[in-house]
């Protein structure tokens, strides 16, 4: 099975890229989906973020507060790092675990992993795909789609690795701030690639 990491920075069209990939009947995994898991209530993490941050984060209902963490961590460099080794490594495992329960004969799975690059965790893959667009979309997309001000939108961007420094270092590039056409397009040629990829490894 050929592993693919499909990353980016915050609204390049990661998750509109793994949508198609899963269209395509590729077997997908979304870090940010496990990374809530591993926050859940009643989990280990929460009990780790809580004691941390201290128990005010801890909602009514049992859930985190994520927009007062969020508030925290991207305006402390050291907090973040702290949030995420109580996270990362419970994503990572459950990575591993999905991958390790696909079936034998799986030509190839993709995970969403906004942060691969940061965490140094590219090695663990095959290839990696990049979603790109120019910083400043990036900027135009949180602004319209997350209601976030402008500093706060800013800070989030520079949180992660610059977008073209990640796109330097992929072995795809697709990118996302034409049509959705022609991402649909792009996604289809880095699949044919990676299918092909794949059949051939399983030959050798």
């Amino acid at each position: 099975m050929l592993r693919a990491a499909l990353t980016g920075g915050i609204a390049t069209g990661k998750s509109y890229c793994l949508s198609q990939f899963d269209s395509l009947g590729v077997p997908v995994i979304d870090a940010d989906r496990l990374a809530r898991l591993a926050l859940a209530p009643g989990s280990a993490g929460l009990a780790a973020v809580l004691e941390r941050f201290g128990d005010s984060l801890m909602r009514s209902d049992g859930t985190l507060d994520r927009a007062t963490l969020a508030g925290i961590i991207f305006e402390d460099d050291g907090a973040r790092a702290d949030l995420e080794a109580i996270v990362h490594p419970d994503v990572y495992r459950r990575i591993r675990e999905w991958l390790a329960r696909l079936p034998p004969a799986t030509p190839l799975a993709v995970a969403d992993i906004p942060l691969l690059f940061e965490t140094g965790h590219q090695h663990d893959f095959d290839c990696v795909i990049v979603a790109a667009c120019p910083p400043e979309e990036q900027i135009r997309r949180l602004l319209s789609r997350n209601g976030l001000a402008e500093a706060p939108a800013r800070a989030r961007l520079a949180a992660q690795w610059p977008i073209g420094d990640k796109a330097k270092r992929a072995d795809y590039v697709i990118r996302t701030d034409g049509t959705f056409a022609e991402t649909d397009a792009q996604v289809r040629s880095v699949h044919e690639h990676l299918i092909r990829a794949a059949g051939g490894r399983a030959r050798v």
